[in-house]
């Protein structure tokens, strides 16, 4: 397993330990002013945390991995490969088993059950699992089940005398909330470290994970992985996961998974073993100020519907190409990545009250999440262009739609045969094989119809264009 995962030269670095790391821990200045999880120690006549972490840090605990991993020769580094071949070790591409061990943290959230939370990155091909309690007892865990793509893993263990911490909704913290990180940073057990929220709705990386981290400036370091960040009344807001280096170590910019992920996660894999996913059958992206103008909305916020799967829950409820959902099971969406992960993380079969926006009023809806299936693309978010304004068509060769071109929605439509890089279609989000199904929600039938949809008028234009069997909106202006 690799302990520490850099992307580029500044990545995200996944934070379990490797065993035999000297480093020193850095701790941000305590907060200024008193609040919930500072008191006077009127004996010493000081400001201290000390009786709220009294009642933290127990819960919190040391997890030690052993195990092995299956490496093919091609993860090996080029100086490991030149070595095996020179001392006649295996050749590549021959599959070799390589001892794992590693350090990171985690969480009791049931003192009843010997339930623990953790990274799944952390316990990720383990063959045995160590835990240690701030008592200093030691343990066997047993993994109940692990979620890749929320990086959330379940342990249990058989005890008595255990500590658990309160799980709080993170729906409820702000930027800007006192929060207090403990974990085992480097094998150093029980260390607690403050800060602030720093930002909500992180994501990093363009993969398919269900990722809204809480971003916080409380130190943490490699072996933080699947440690409690908690506020200042000692309820658990969120998992360390993730930090923001180059090196590897602490820069400040430190990421958590919430609880409102964590809950629905650990639900799932205590009953199941693993987590199944929710859908409902649209496609969506965000929405961009030219996308905002064009269809005349009055938000940026909300995920914009750029199509609706024939069949499915999302069709049943009377969503259309165009709607913008705006609320989703009593939660606010702000954009694509808030309804993907609300809708993930329901059981499917569940049924939830959604809100949308068309042709400027606002309607409510009743839908049953159905079940995902994981191959399926489920946002056009990562076809949408990042930058679709344009001044005109300019630089796109455009036509009617080949007779020898079969697509999904039929052969009504305008084809886009070329688009010249760099110009102002390209920066638009045009590409070769689009196919133009309306402009400004309304449909068109071949090149006469579109070039008099867009004649003597200004822009911006709102084109519905099929892209791999998939719909989006792009703005032109």
């Amino acid at each position: 397993m690799k302990k520490t995962l850099l992307i580029a030269a500044s990545g995200i670095a996944l934070i379990a330990a490797p065993l035999a790391i000297s480093q020193g821990v850095y701790s941000n200045s305590p907060a200024i002013g008193q609040s919930g999880a500072l008191t006077i120690d009127n004996a010493r006549g000081v400001l201290t945390m000390a009786p709220l972490l009294e009642v933290v840090t127990p819960a919190v605990v040391s997890i030690d991995v052993e195990g092995t991993r299956t490496q093919e020769s091609g993860d090996m580094s080029e100086q490991e490969e030149f070595l095996r071949r020179f001392f006649g070790g295996q050749l590549p591409n021959q599959p070799q088993s390589r001892p794992l061990r590693g350090l990171g943290s985690g969480v009791i959230i049931n003192a009843d059950k010997g339930l623990i939370i953790t990274n799944n990155h952390v316990v990720k091909d383990a063959d045995r699992i160590t835990i240690t309690l701030k008592d200093k007892r030691q343990l066997q865990g047993e993994l109940v089940g692990t979620d890749p793509k929320t990086d959330i893993a379940l342990v249990k263990i058989d005890a008595d005398n255990l500590s658990d911490l309160k799980i709080a909704s993170s729906r409820n913290v702000k930027v800007g909330d006192y929060v207090i990180a403990v974990g085992n940073p480097y094998g150093l057990s029980s260390t607690v470290t403050t800060g602030i929220v720093s930002a909500l709705g992180r994501e990093q990386g363009g993969n398919d994970n269900y990722q809204d981290y809480i971003q916080t400036d409380a130190s943490i370091n490699p072996g933080n992985s699947g440690g409690a960040l908690v506020n200042s009344k000692g309820e658990l807001i969120g998992m360390n996961t993730a930090i923001l280096s180059r090196s590897g170590g602490n820069n400040g910019i430190g990421f958590a998974v919430p609880t409102q992920i964590i809950s629905s996660v650990i639900e799932q894999l205590e009953e199941n073993g693993e987590v199944r996913r929710g859908r409902i059958g649209v496609l969506i992206q965000n929405i961009t100020p030219g996308l905002r103008q064009s269809l005349n909305l009055t938000t940026l916020n909300g995920a914009l519907v750029s199509s609706v799967e024939d069949g499915t829950p999302a069709e049943k409820a009377g969503l259309k190409e165009g709607d913008v959902i705006t609320a989703f099971n009593g939660g606010e969406i702000r954009d694509s990545s808030d309804i993907r992960n609300a809708v993930g993380l329901l059981v499917p079969g569940t049924q939830a009250d959604l809100t949308y926006i068309r042709d400027g009023k606002t309607r409510t809806t009743k839908i049953r999440v159905a079940e995902v299936d994981e191959d399926e693309v489920l946002s056009a978010d990562a076809a949408a262009p990042t930058n679709p304004s344009m001044e005109s068509f300019s630089g796109a060769t455009i036509r009617n739609i080949p007779s020898d071109v079969e697509l999904r929605g039929g052969d009504e439509g305008v084809y886009v045969d070329s688009v010249e890089v760099g110009s102002n279609a390209f920066r638009a989000g045009l590409r070769r094989g689009d196919v133009i199904r309306a402009v400004n929600r309304r449909d068109v039938a071949n090149l006469k119809e579109f070039e008099t949809r867009i004649k003597d008028k200004e822009g911006p234009f709102a084109l519905s264009v099929e892209r791999g069997g998939s719909r989006i909106f792009l703005a032109v202006e």
